[in-house]
């Protein structure tokens, strides 16, 4: 199992305006990033050819690839192989389409065919980031251009992103023949009270719509989603489109957090209200699972990894793994959770397991407030470049360490960080009232946890004693 870094990169649209992480976190004017992430022995890497930053006008005969020349130059004399992204989290340059445009497809088929010639040894692309993400907070929740609202405009972008990717995965492959889609989502659960447990199913089943409309699952109505979506306004034509043309991912990119686990809840005066939903029907809390569930996360990245590896049974990597936290100690311990959840679907199951992935290398900004606001909030990685050494140079965070060792042995060190549980494996997490499992809608299976602390407390205190007795 590989382990690959990916750099925060989302150029996402707000109002007329553009939340752009590489500005905000100074990769632009940087030059030894490249570097940094190639000495730590990894030799994949999630990089933007961002449509929104090479064509803002949207006329290819603009395009200004300069920048990206140079880095994709760099990280091909480094030996680092590119998985290239198209589209993260934005909606297409501004004033020339958005997610919402009928157009989207053709018009980011057309730059991907340029990207595709400009860079023709890159073999690994994700069109789109997260379609089903990004429709969800761009058209369905309002937080992200074109700000809407309403299951329509929800449908129409989240079809326009994958009709976008099947486009741009044609034309890729006109000039690359053998590229390979890696296409990413946000995977969880979401759990529910036994009233609510209509809403569960549903969310449940619309988790998997990115992957399912791109394999050609959603073929007729025996497909839950494809009467949801013709509900929804989008043509019978589109959907026979997908079905009888599909584009199945070559890799599942699996992102997974400790926020993507849900619980919905009808008791609204057990939580604060900014955590309160409606779906017309019943008005509900939608919370982080791990804050109020007695047994914390019921599947977590293990359960998350095999539901999918049982439905595909398609090549999986780990996309994204990152933790928002000050404690880096923490930030370890989440990272080697998910290595060793991998790690025990893989073998336990025999799933294709190919890589788990650093994202968020050089930190984040303002997703606290999903970059709605510029607060210059920073979530560090595996370098902190808020605040860094003295004489000036990036300060390597805990984590660099353990994912160091990852790259380049595959193995957990025993570092005395991971001898500790998580917060989330503490009665820490609890923000609410707990839920015991018997107030569940369907308790499932439950398969955390996957790793035990105590095994690497057992190989540090062996470490030790062999460093004293040397001594």
């Amino acid at each position: 199992m590989e382990l690959w870094a990916g750099l925060e990169c989302s150029v996402a649209r707000i109002g007329d305006g553009v939340y752009d992480q590489f500005a905000v976190g100074g990769h632009y004017d940087r030059k030894t990033d490249i570097d940094r992430v190639a000495d730590m022995g990894i030799r994949t890497v999630r990089y933007p050819v961002s449509w929104e930053r090479i064509c803002p006008d949207g006329n290819l005969a603009h395009a200004d690839w300069d920048w990206t020349d140079r880095q994709m130059r760099n990280w091909q004399d480094r030996g680092v192989s590119v998985i290239a992204g198209l589209v993260h989290h934005g909606s297409g340059p501004i004033g020339h389409t958005s997610l919402v445009d009928s157009e989207f497809p053709v018009k980011l088929a057309a730059f991907a065919r340029a990207a595709a010639e400009r860079y023709p040894w890159v073999t690994h692309w994700t069109p789109v980031n997260e379609p089903l993400t990004t429709a969800r907070f761009a058209a369905l929740y309002g937080v992200w251009y074109p700000h809407h609202t309403s299951e329509e405009s929800f449908a129409r972008a989240l079809l326009n992103e994958v009709r976008g990717t099947v486009y741009a995965m044609r034309e890729i492959r006109k000039v690359i023949p053998d590229a390979k889609l890696v296409q990413t989502e946000d995977l969880g659960r979401t759990y529910a009270t036994k009233r609510l447990a209509y809403q569960a199913d549903f969310e449940n089943t619309r988790r998997w719509i990115t992957w399912d409309l791109l394999s050609g699952f959603v073929r007729n109505d025996r497909h839950r989603m494809w009467g949801h979506l013709q509900w929804s306004g989008i043509p019978t034509h589109e959907l026979e489109e997908l079905a009888d043309s599909p584009c199945p991912p070559d890799v599942l990119g699996i992102n997974h957090y400790l926020t993507s686990e849900r619980f919905l809840d009808e008791r609204c005066e057990r939580y604060p209200e900014q955590v309160f939903g409606s779906n017309g029907r019943d008005r509900y809390a939608d919370i982080e699972a791990v804050r109020a569930l007695a047994d914390g996360l019921r599947g977590g990245m293990g359960g998350v990894l095999k539901e999918a590896w049982d439905r595909y049974r398609i090549p999986i990597a780990v996309t994204e793994v990152h933790l928002g936290v000050q404690d880096e100690a923490e930030q370890m311990r989440w990272f080697a959770d998910v290595w060793h959840s991998a790690q025990y679907v893989r073998e336990a199951w025999e799933a294709d397991i190919r890589a788990v992935t650093a994202w968020s290398v050089f930190g984040a900004y303002d997703w606290n407030s999903l970059m709605t606001r510029h607060e210059r909030v920073y979530e560090r990685g595996i370098w902190d470049v808020a605040e860094p050494n003295p004489d000036g140079s990036l300060r390597e965070t805990q984590l660099a360490g353990l994912v160091r060792a990852l790259a380049q042995t595959g193995e957990t060190p025993p570092l005395e960080a991971l001898a500790a549980p998580g917060w989330w494996q503490c009665d820490l997490r609890f923000l609410y009232p707990t839920v015991e499992a018997h107030e569940l809608a369907g308790n499932g299976i439950r398969t955390r946890p996957l790793w035990k602390p105590a095994k690497f407390a057992t190989a540090l205190r062996e470490k030790q004693q062999v460093a004293s007795q040397s001594r």
